[in-house]
């Protein structure tokens, strides 16, 4: 039978609820130090979400109001960059200043995975310095094995490139990994990749068709905090709100 021996986190909405008042609120803060007057009210972050990636989300938005149409392919991606650059010092300073809290037990789920002697990583496609920001930051004391963040594969979720690099550095079978995700793009890569998959809720996510994903919850619970709601799976899983790495690996076994 399978055995669990791996938890990959996407980061994005699973560590953190970054999407509404973290990424966005620094794309609005970037823009604004580049003096431009639009700005990406909930809705339309909500929207842009469907394409995977910030300058990637940038470009689709700047194509679809006409803005810097006499750019330069080239020149248009130098701009993105720099502005996506911007961007993420603001988004690291929201997150070292602490206004963004970890979701209810994703710590406690982590510390799981360690003492049961499982490999962790993070496989998400947020620029490589906020992930480490997190990772190596807030979750300083948790040994991930490795952080595969942003530009370190050619395609973007839903395309399984990154959790297909993520067997490649651990060597596993597809079988012996669980990802955490939160959103249809996430959950169709890791199941592109052939991985169990539970999938966690946010106010973005809520009403997205996740069923692809094994489980799905509301948040994986904490038990001196918020509890989950298991949204998918069996009831017996989180009977008291609280999702556990024993009860994933019994599970899936």
């Amino acid at each position: 039978m399978p055995e669990i021996k791996a938890i990959f986190f996407d980061q994005d909405g699973v560590i953190i609820d970054t999407e509404k008042d973290g990424h966005r609120v620094a794309f609005n803060k970037a823009f604004e130090a580049f003096g431009y007057d639009f700005a990406w009210d909930v809705d339309k972050y909500h929207d842009l979400l469907r394409v995977s990636g910030g300058k990637e989300r940038m470009r689709a938005y700047f194509k679809e109001e006409g803005l810097f149409a006499d750019m330069s392919e080239e020149d248009l991606g130098e701009h993105i960059k720099n502005l996506h650059k911007t961007k993420t010092g603001l988004f690291i300073k929201l997150i070292e200043s602490g206004a963004l809290p970890l979701r209810s037990g994703i710590r406690r789920f982590m510390e799981e995975g360690v003492a049961a002697g499982l490999t962790l990583g993070v496989c998400t496609t947020a620029n490589e310095r906020s992930a480490n920001a997190i990772a190596k930051g807030m979750l300083g004391d948790i040994p991930f094995n490795f952080v595969l963040a942003g530009d370190v594969v050619s395609k973007k979720k839903p395309d399984p490139e990154i959790y297909l690099m993520a067997l490649e550095k651990t060597g596993l079978a597809p079988e012996n990994c669980l990802v955490i995700e939160d959103s249809r793009v996430g959950v169709l890569a890791a199941k592109a990749a052939g991985m169990n998959v539970v999938a966690t809720t946010n106010v973005y996510t809520e009403n997205e068709d996740l069923d692809d994903a094994d489980i799905i919850v509301s948040c994986l619970g904490d038990t001196d905090g918020e509890k989950g709601t298991l949204k998918k799976g069996d009831p017996k899983l989180q009977h008291d709100g609280v999702l556990r790495v024993e009860q994933l690996v019994a599970y899936f076994a």
